[in-house]
């Protein structure tokens, strides 16, 4: 297992394959092992994957109770490419890690290549409320021992005993109160970027994927029916097909955006072109 030495922590990942680089964010509670066990064999195919764990989830250690919100997962995100020395790249983000990869997306437009984010929206219902009632460690002992289980099988072994009963309502206290991004934000969005939600998702309503596509310049929406907020991993055939067209389709955008100076430069002209 690789770390990598970033915004103070040791950042635990794993990396396959060869190509461009690809950078994986997974969802909270989880891991990227985990949130993309069904996209890493075929991604490792034409890329280089890289799957790090968030601060305080399985192999990357922090205590939570010293501090744990957006801003800090954006700067291990940041630090963590910066340590790769990965100028441009794509970027990947489901749930909690789409968050942060629509907020390095509107901060450093000119370094992705391509963005697809998972399950996510930018307003803050009904994503608060849900997440205050699945992240609750009495729920869980009460309703739900099997995900309790396994939390302590993934989190335990580094965080220490128990550490997923103060992550989870440091997540959900976070959810409340993070700046939520804006339309101006998103429309500094320069890449081609693909919208994923399941139409079951209680975090993100359909209607909230669509408008998300929308306000980004170049977005795209893709709804998987009969699933909920789990995309890659409850609809992994689907979402891989969809995948695929997508980056064969930008292929050639992708390929132009590999300069981080020539892609600034691209959407500097577009934004004249849009003003003028």
């Amino acid at each position: 297992m690789p770390t990598v030495t970033a915004n103070g922590l040791e950042i635990a990942y794993d990396v396959a394959g060869a190509g461009p680089p690809v950078v994986m964010l997974h969802g909270a509670t989880s891991s990227g092992r985990l949130d993309f066990a069904a996209q890493r064999p075929l991604f490792a195919k034409a890329f280089r994957v890289h799957l790090p764990d968030a601060r305080g989830h399985a192999r990357t250690r922090w205590d939570v109770r010293n501090g744990f919100d957006d801003g800090l997962l954006l700067a291990d995100a940041l630090a963590f490419i910066d340590a790769l020395r990965l100028a441009t790249f794509h970027l990947i983000g489901f749930s909690m890690g789409a968050m942060t990869a629509l907020q390095i997306a509107t901060r450093h437009p000119e370094r992705i290549r391509t963005l697809v984010v998972v399950g996510i929206t930018t307003q803050r219902e009904p994503r608060t409320s849900v997440a205050r009632r699945l992240m609750d460690p009495d729920r869980i002992d009460r309703d739900d021992a099997a995900w309790g289980a396994d939390l302590a099988r993934l989190h335990d072994p580094v965080q220490g005993r128990g550490a997923w009963r103060n992550l989870l309502p440091a997540i959900a206290a976070d959810v409340a109160v993070q700046p939520l991004l804006t339309p101006r934000d998103l429309r500094r969005i320069s890449a081609p970027t693909l919208v994923v939600a399941g139409d079951r998702d209680p975090f993100v309503p359909v209607d909230h994927a669509w408008g998300l596509s929308r306000q980004v310049p170049d977005g795209r929406l893709l709804i998987v029916p009969d699933c909920p907020h789990e995309v890659p991993i409850k609809r992994p055939a689907l979402f891989n097909e969809a995948l695929a067209g997508f980056y064969r389709s930008t292929e050639t955008i992708a390929r132009e955006r590999t300069d981080p100076v020539t892609a600034g430069s691209a959407r500097s002209t577009r934004k004249g072109e849009t003003e003028s």
